[in-house]
């Protein structure tokens, strides 16, 4: 694949569960899990050390933003990282209300739905070429969009019509558009917003809003890998033809009602197709790419591709042999053991509690990390890379530049500003530093900067 910096933004789940009457507002608990990663007097939305963006999304909802990775790895370690962060503030969050004479248990849950029907979402971004047409590109990746939630979907237990089914993707249900500007009113596939957050001349940011946020790290890597390979093929040539769905809304949410992956949707063309059948369309296509790559075809992407394919393999024959490995599908095999051991119905409460506690992000308490510790399910990164990226940026993109500045400024206590395209310390040498170049680890600028800082305080 050519060179790309791929991004995530999760929204996390909060809940306080008070040993008492007593409630708190949300905004407030929300403020005392910030205080662990930000100072009292700094507002709450601050870049950290690592390069990432942490800060307070709508609905209060604490959201991380990954620092910009150009690695495929660095991207699935930074995402982890992000649930580490948020984990670490939990001792402190509950310390403050112990101070305040309230006893209770803070819960984070890496899901993108609540009990009361609201979702919030898991966001994609990935850095695309500029003098290309954007319009015929999404439109050869949006059934690409609605069938990936075969791998890449979260699984949730939902109540429709009376019944209680087993659902592919949490987030599919609550989108209403094929493309728009906005992230709330009107979700889309594909969200229309130009802020390359870049070189506005070359760059554009496609930034995708469907997918669900994954604890599996083998689901990142195949939801976010795919994506990229597909709209680096697509921008190269090997275009995607023949795919479009008649509606692809609908479409969407029936492949999502469906885990047997039988359910046909129907193409523009009148064609019934499974999401199965779209899938290994891409797949083929992305097959063809590989070939013409040759050996220029960097390792990532030759694993990637190969892994895909496998991994629509067992889908198609059983999809049970991905219960290591693919969220959904680990989900529901703990749940299906468990209805048959208690003899029980999807409706038992004690599943949709299991729904829930499957994303919390505390490991001693989540069902994720408890499946972990058990080892049955696989992983991609080790935990000391994990821990390492809490603090470190990635060394070959725009955030180690941002990540740098950040951890000087804070050593010298110095105030600063700071945002995705531009370094500021303040109160010395007030220019406004630009760094609009996310593959550039390097600015000569900022180390003068932090050069004449240095020297000025011997």
């Amino acid at each position: 694949m050519p060179p790309r910096i791929f991004g995530l933004e999760n929204e996390y789940g909060l809940i306080f569960s008070p040993n008492g009457r007593v409630y708190l507002p949300m905004e407030k608990i929300l403020g005392y899990i910030f205080e662990g990663l930000i100072p009292n007097s700094w507002p709450s939305n601050a870049f950290l050390c690592n390069g990432a963006r942490f800060y307070q999304d709508t609905g209060c909802h604490p959201e991380y933003s990954t620092p910009e990775c150009d690695h495929l790895r660095d991207l699935v370690i930074h995402d982890k990282a992000g649930e580490r962060l948020l984990e670490a503030c939990l001792p402190m969050a509950e310390k403050r209300l112990r101070e305040e004479g309230l006893i209770g248990e803070i819960y984070i849950f890496k899901n993108n739905t609540d009990s009361m029907g609201n979702t919030y979402g898991c966001h994609e971004n990935y850095l695309m070429r500029r003098d290309l047409d954007f319009w015929k590109i999404t439109e050869q990746l949006i059934p690409f969009f609605v069938t990936r939630q075969i791998f890449a979907g979260a699984g949730k237990v939902l109540k429709v019509s009376g019944r209680t089914h087993f659902f592919l993707s949490q987030r599919a249900q609550h989108i209403h558009e094929k493309t728009s500007s906005s992230t709330t009113s009107s979700r889309s596939i594909i969200n229309t917003r130009d802020e390359p957050h870049a070189d506005a001349e070359k760059y554009r940011r496609l930034h995708i809003i469907v997918g669900d946020s994954n604890m599996s790290e083998l689901a990142t890597y195949l939801k976010v890998g795919t994506t990229a390979v597909v709209l680096s093929m697509i921008e190269e040539g090997f275009t995607v033809k023949g795919m479009e769905l008649e509606d692809p809304v609908k479409a969407i949410r029936d492949i999502s009602r469906d885990p047997t992956l039988k359910k046909r949707v129907r193409l523009e063309d009148g064609r019934e197709w499974t999401a199965l059948e779209i899938q290994m369309t891409y797949w083929e296509r992305a097959q063809a790419y590989l070939a013409a790559l040759g050996s220029s075809a960097d390792e990532t992407t030759r694993d990637l591709i190969e892994y895909w394919g496998d991994v629509l393999q067992k889908l198609a024959t059983n999809p049970m042999e991905l219960a290591q490995e693919l969220d959904w599908v680990i989900k529901k095999n703990v749940m299906d053991s468990f209805i048959a051991r208690k003899n029980c119905g999807w409706d038992d409460p004690r599943v949709a509690l299991m729904d829930l506690q499957y994303h919390d992000v505390k490991r001693n308490r989540g069902l994720y990390y408890l499946l972990e510790r058990q080892d049955v399910v696989e992983r991609l990164a080790t935990e000391e890379e994990i821990q390492r990226a809490m603090t470190v940026p990635p060394q070959s993109t725009r955030a180690k530049v941002r990540g740098d500045f950040i951890k000087f400024a804070k050593e010298k206590n110095r105030s600063y500003t700071v945002d995705w395209t531009y370094l500021k310390l303040n109160g010395y040498w007030e220019e406004t530093i630009l760094c609009m170049d996310p593959f550039s680890s390097s600015n000569k600028r900022v180390d003068e900067l932090i050069a004449g800082v240095a020297v000025s305080h011997r």
